[in-house]
């Protein structure tokens, strides 16, 4: 048997994702999986130091841990118009003028990435935990901030106004998915053992999508502050054909946003990713 950590956060979606799997829903064969739930940004600093054998990671984080991981092709989470979103308390025309504080949901991930696409003068970034943004900037702590994940189906709840859907200006720039997070496996693991791994997390997503409901009690032990339709709305954002293989589109968005991050001259050296 073999035992493998992996990594992934608490949100619906990779709940959603690895329920099969983790639960021995599916017939994992000579594996066998302990989950490690963390925040993504941890994931990605974890990921940083080769911590975890298979983890979620932004891919932001991706290009800068090549060297020990490689992407596997499921488990992934890309979209169209499912991006980070720019929020403040008040209406802004101008975010570069306008804003002079900002908090994000940590520097590695794509949604930073994509902040400093779209605002490359937007420096003065606080990290934070992704669910305590909104209340800071309510609290006016932040002129704005950079929300992700389920918090794009609360922040009108809470009377914050939307500056910029950052998913909208990628598709708009690009015309390609929006790659978000994806899971890798370490290159110290033989490639048989990535290929077996990367198989298993495909029938665990194809399990998912036979069977909604046998996930959500697996989905609520984690999202317990959240109501059952924002859970639902968020899975069905973020799990998609994508997540069970990136495919020729995925795998050419993927490249996609690395060859963008160059032409800026955020990314100063990197290779092709899959």
């Amino acid at each position: 048997m073999k035992h493998i950590k992996i990594g992934y956060s608490p949100c619906p979606n990779d709940c959603f994702i690895f329920d099969a799997l983790v639960h021995k829903k599916i017939d994992t064969g000579d594996y066998t999986f302990e989950p490690v739930l963390e925040d993504v940004e941890t994931l990605n600093k974890w990921a940083m130091e080769g911590k975890l054998p298979v983890t979620k990671l932004s891919y932001h984080a991706l290009v800068y841990v090549l060297d020990k991981y490689a992407l596997l092709k499921s488990g992934s989470a890309l979209g169209f118009n499912c991006g980070p979103l720019l929020i403040s308390k008040k209406e802004i025309k101008d975010p570069e003028t306008e804003i002079k504080s900002i908090a994000i949901p940590g520097k590695l991930t794509t949604a930073n990435f994509l902040l400093s696409i779209a605002y490359p003068k937007l420096t003065n970034k606080t990290e934070l935990v992704f669910n305590e943004i909104e209340d800071a900037v309510l609290n006016g702590k932040f002129d704005a901030g950079l929300i992700i994940h389920e918090n794009r189906f609360t922040y009108e709840q809470k009377g914050l106004k939307k500056v910029r859907d950052l998913g909208e200006f990628w598709d708009g720039l690009i015309h390609a998915p929006i790659p978000l997070g994806g899971i890798v496996a370490s290159k110290s693991l033989d490639e048989t053992t990535r290929n077996d791994i990367d198989a298993l997390i495909k029938k665990s997503v194809q399990y998912a999508f036979a069977n909604p409901e046998s996930s959500m009690p697996y989905v609520k032990q984690h999202a317990q502050e959240m109501s059952e339709e924002v859970m639902k709305k968020h899975i069905a954002l973020y799990v998609n054909e994508f997540s069970i293989d990136l495919g020729e589109v995925g795998t050419k968005a993927v490249n996609l946003l690395f060859d963008k991050a160059k032409e800026v001259g955020l990314i100063k050296q990197f290779e092709k990713v899959v």
